[in-house]
């Protein structure tokens, strides 16, 4: 499928989702649409996705490496997870939008000033029970070298709100890595723009692992070092 088919697969799936969207959240019903729609839009860019393990639906806050845009329709998609985002991206046309449908939270990890703020939000929301997705590398990378965990939005979960469970998340590619991986100054569009185009089918492999309770941790950094542990530990499929 080239670059204008996948444009209107994608232009679609948008227009059904958002009006049922919109009628769910008039009579103010949990809406199932922009979990729906992600979920279409991993299948439209190419991804098959393969679920292993068991990702938990609540009370959980994912920590996952991240390798390309396409991460979050899929983890969106067979999680129902919100997401912790950069804050540029609420003022991105369209995309910002599409993110605060999916209730994403919106932080500026170089606001040091307002990290209790941050903090104090993602705090919350996994108080009301969310599934929310955290990529701690702060950034993409190469789809296989891990980079540093930041620790900062780990205070989210020191101590944890009650019940909350910390789930580590490896993404792997497979052989498509190279091609599909945002890596280096590649511009948000221009990424978006090659994934798109590029040809054919492939496998996007989500492995969830056992959460841990991060009560039995001293501090935020030593919970980002347990979670970069164990999804370094997740060696992905060549």
């Amino acid at each position: 499928m080239n670059l204008p088919l996948r444009i209107a697969g994608l232009i679609a799936i948008f227009v059904p989702a958002l009006l049922l969207d919109g009628l769910w959240r008039l009579v103010r019903a949990p809406s199932p649409w922009p979990r729906l729609f992600l979920k279409g839009v991993a299948r439209v860019v190419g991804a098959r996705v393969r679920v292993v393990g068991r990702p938990l639906r609540r009370d959980v806050i994912f920590v996952s490496n991240h390798v390309s845009w396409t991460d979050i329709p899929a983890l969106a998609g067979a999680t129902g997870t919100a997401f912790v985002a950069k804050g540029e991206l609420a003022s991105a046309p369209l995309v910002g939008w599409l993110c605060s449908l999916n209730r994403t939270i919106f932080v500026r990890r170089e606001d040091r000033l307002r990290v209790g703020e941050q903090v104090a939000e993602v705090r919350d929301a996994l108080a009301a029970g969310w599934a929310l997705t955290l990529f701690p590398e702060g950034t993409t990378g190469d789809g296989v070298t891990l980079l540093p965990f930041k620790s900062a939005l780990f205070a989210a979960v020191d101590p944890p709100p009650p019940g909350t469970r910390v789930q580590p998340v490896r993404i792997d590619y497979g052989a498509d890595t190279p091609d599909l991986a945002w890596f280096g100054d590649e511009p948000g569009p221009a990424h978006v723009r090659r994934t798109l185009a590029r040809r054919g089918r492939f496998d996007l492999t989500l492995t969830f692992l056992d959460p841990f309770d991060p009560a039995g941790f001293s501090g935020r950094k030593a919970l980002a070092a347990e979670a970069q542990r164990r999804i370094a530990g997740a060696t992905p499929r060549r």
